[in-house]
């Protein structure tokens, strides 16, 4: 995500030209002034050119730190989670606690505690609810970790928060999105009493074979790519996998027809440990807790439909509420903004709430304070 931009610094002084010695006698009536000099008119376009570009980088400046203002108190935080101390961001809205507390789980990839920022808006709009943010840096070797790993990880997380004299442990929950699928129903399955009393999933899946699938066949539709095209990467897919079945090292991979060159050994060795991922059972062993299912009408990574209908079968009745965004990416950002760099990285600068599908914070927002009431 792109980050404001320092205020400019004053433009320099232009040169100084040094006039006559004496002032010049006032005109008689009636005569015409004397015709400015080029080296004059130069002088007076560059000192308005440089007044407006003054103007108008000041009051950029001016949007951005507006823009960038969140009303919430942001606290450096080390929480020591799975075996490690890692660094985070306890955001908490205005006025005394103990707050009600939504605690974040990553997607996929390195992702620091504010997500580059991405994540700031959300937590506002936790804080209009009343609620904190507690968000953790992931760590730096997060390749070497499984789903259990990362619930392992969150479950302390949460053990931390509960013990905070500015948290009130009876109401904290679970923000998570894409990968955090497979990290978040574990964790509610596993808390112990009071236990996890919300879960917000956004853009998740439940199988990461299916997901796979979903995500190989949706982008071929997106290049517009040939029935044997289709074909011919589906049979390199189904391939890997049968690497992966048998736990095939990463050079055996790499020598495989059709291997991803981009593909790190350190990413399959990741996969290897993951690809057998499967939300269902955590799904069905939940306690009846409210879950709100978050996705975007346009994404290409998760089939939000089948999550629905996996969650509305597995999930106790009357616990789940379904949001699903028209013109919106996996990410739930604005199809057109985030498929264009130029308008994401300015909206990101200029207006980073307008990222986000209309009512997609808002709908966060009812949905804590509904917990609340």
């Amino acid at each position: 995500m792109a980050r404001p931009l320092h205020p400019p610094t004053t433009p320099g002084k232009p040169a100084e030209i040094v006039g006559p010695a004496t002032p010049e006698p006032p005109a008689t009536p009636g005569t015409p002034a004397a015709p400015r000099t080029p080296r004059g008119q130069l002088r007076t376009a560059l000192l308005r050119t440089a007044a407006a570009l003054l103007a108008a980088a000041l009051l950029l400046t001016g949007v951005v730190l507006v823009q960038h203002d969140y009303d919430l108190r942001e606290e450096r935080v080390t929480v020591p989670a799975a075996g490690r101390r890692l660094p985070g961001v306890l955001a908490t809205p205005g006025g005394a606690g103990p707050f009600p507390l939504v605690v974040l789980v990553h997607g996929d990839g390195p992702v620091d505690a504010t997500h580059d920022g991405f994540y700031r808006p959300y937590w506002e709009a936790f804080a209009r609810a009343g609620y904190a943010s507690l968000s953790l840096d992931k760590p730096a070797d997060w390749l070497d970790q499984t789903m259990d790993d990362r619930a392992r990880e969150t479950a302390d997380a949460l053990a931390w928060a509960a013990a905070r004299p500015d948290v009130d442990p009876a109401r904290i929950g679970l923000w998570g999105a894409s990968q955090a699928g497979w990290v978040m129903p574990k964790v509610v399955a596993r808390a112990p009493a009071p236990g996890v009393r919300f879960v917000i999933a956004v853009g998740t899946a439940v199988n990461w074979h299916r997901q796979g699938e979903f995500n190989l066949r949706a982008g071929l539709r997106a290049e517009g790519a040939s029935a044997e095209r289709t074909a011919d990467a589906l049979r390199t897919r189904e391939a890997t996998l049968g690497l992966l079945r048998r736990g095939a090292a990463y050079e055996e991979y790499r020598a495989s027809p059709g291997a991803d060159r981009e593909l790190t050994a350190e990413r399959w060795s990741f996969i290897s440990r993951n690809h057998t991922a499967d939300a269902s059972a955590d799904l069905r062993a939940m306690p009846p807790v409210p879950v709100l299912l978050i996705s975007g009408a346009d994404d290409l990574n998760v089939d939000g439909a089948e999550t629905e209908a996996v969650y509305r079968k597995l999930l106790a009745p009357g616990t789940l509420t379904v949001r699903r965004y028209p013109g919106a990416t996996h990410s739930l950002v604005r199809t057109p903004v985030e498929r264009s760099s130029w308008r994401l990285a300015l909206t990101a600068v200029f207006a980073p709430r307008a990222l986000f599908p209309p009512g997609l914070l808002d709908d966060q927002r009812r949905f804590l304070e509904q917990q609340g009431r």
